[in-house]
């Protein structure tokens, strides 16, 4: 970092352990690329940009797993595409972030698609039982991933990580964390909402989610959306995963992703969403996926969302004290 830069960090970084995992397919979308993800955040310096600031950072490289079966397009007999496939993976994503909880680390998956974020948030459930910790889960995504296979209008695994989570999905992705469901849909704060199925809106009624969609930040402003969906994390025994969609930003700034959907957050309105969470200093597991490098432009969604991750871990212009 450059002298001039007028950047601090929060004063206790120095002290963060952090471990990247790249879990590198996108067998569960619908667009090949997001398996490109992870290779496109290491070349632009997510590990680097992380350990700057005295964190002390681990990459233990990619995750390896089956390809994607191409030549199966149409969805099985469980309404879903590529589910063998999906399910190996997934239990490679939660073995591997319940590996690195354990050892009092922060992990960071590097997907890929969406879909994995059931094994890693599967893994994070199951830590927090084990230790008596508090989940909450904040979705950054333009779509809610509320589907499941008799809904799905597609059949990509990475439209229902949602509801699996939730226990309505198949019994080999709903079942990772070891009980039913993985988590209670309380602790599930959606923002940045879009583009949700008909059949989601339902779905969304009927687990009782709390959503900040597109429109609630148009009227209520990033600040408050972000101070709502934040409230409650003061206590000491919460554990906070951000699940970070990269079209969870508008495509105007980020148009390396996969479903872009016109009207999501501007750059100023991501940080200030970044800089907040920080605030609380809670972070404790994130997810960075549907990053497609195949579809971006000179790399500069990857640097957007590098940016946005030291933020997100405590870069801000001026030495703020936290809110708890």
């Amino acid at each position: 970092m450059s002298d001039t830069q007028a950047l601090s960090y929060g004063a206790d970084q120095n002290t963060r352990k952090i471990t990247l995992i790249g879990v590198p397919t996108d067998v569960g979308a619908g667009r090949l690329g997001a398996g490109l993800g992870p290779d496109a955040l290491r070349v632009a310096q997510l590990g680097p940009a992380l350990a700057r600031f005295g964190a002390d950072v681990r990459d233990i490289g990619n995750l390896a797993g089956p390809p994607n079966p191409r030549s199966n397009r149409i969805p099985d007999a469980h309404g879903l595409r590529n589910l063998d496939e999906c399910i190996h993976w997934n239990r490679a994503a939660h073995d591997a972030v319940h590996a690195q909880l354990i050892q009092d680390r922060t992990p960071i998956m590097l997907g890929g698609d969406h879909s994995l974020a059931i094994g890693s948030i599967s893994a994070v459930a199951r830590h927090c039982r084990a230790t008596g910790k508090q989940l909450r889960v904040l979705w950054l995504d333009a779509h809610s991933d509320c589907n499941t296979p008799d809904i799905s209008p597609s059949g990509n695994i990475h439209g229902i990580p949602v509801a699996s989570l939730c226990g309505l999905g198949p019994q080999a992705l709903t079942t990772l964390s070891g009980i039913l469901p993985a988590i209670v849909p309380a602790a599930i704060t959606q923002i940045g909402l879009r583009s949700v199925d008909e059949a989601e809106k339902r779905m969304i009624e009927h687990l009782g989610l709390e959503v900040y969609d597109m429109r609630s930040i148009d009227e209520l402003g990033m600040r408050e959306v972000m101070q709502r969906a934040l409230s409650g994390l003061d206590a000491q025994d919460m554990h906070l995963h951000v699940s970070f969609d990269v079209d969870f930003l508008d495509p105007d700034i980020a148009p390396g992703t996969g479903t872009t959907v016109r009207g999501g957050p501007n750059y100023r309105e991501a940080q200030l969403c970044m800089e907040m969470i920080a605030d609380t200093g809670r972070l404790a597991s994130l997810d960075i996926v549907e990053l497609n490098p195949a579809l971006d432009i000179r790399n500069q969604t990857a640097e957007l969302v590098v940016d946005l991750v030291e933020s997100l871990f405590g870069k801000s212009t001026l030495v703020r004290p936290r809110q708890n």
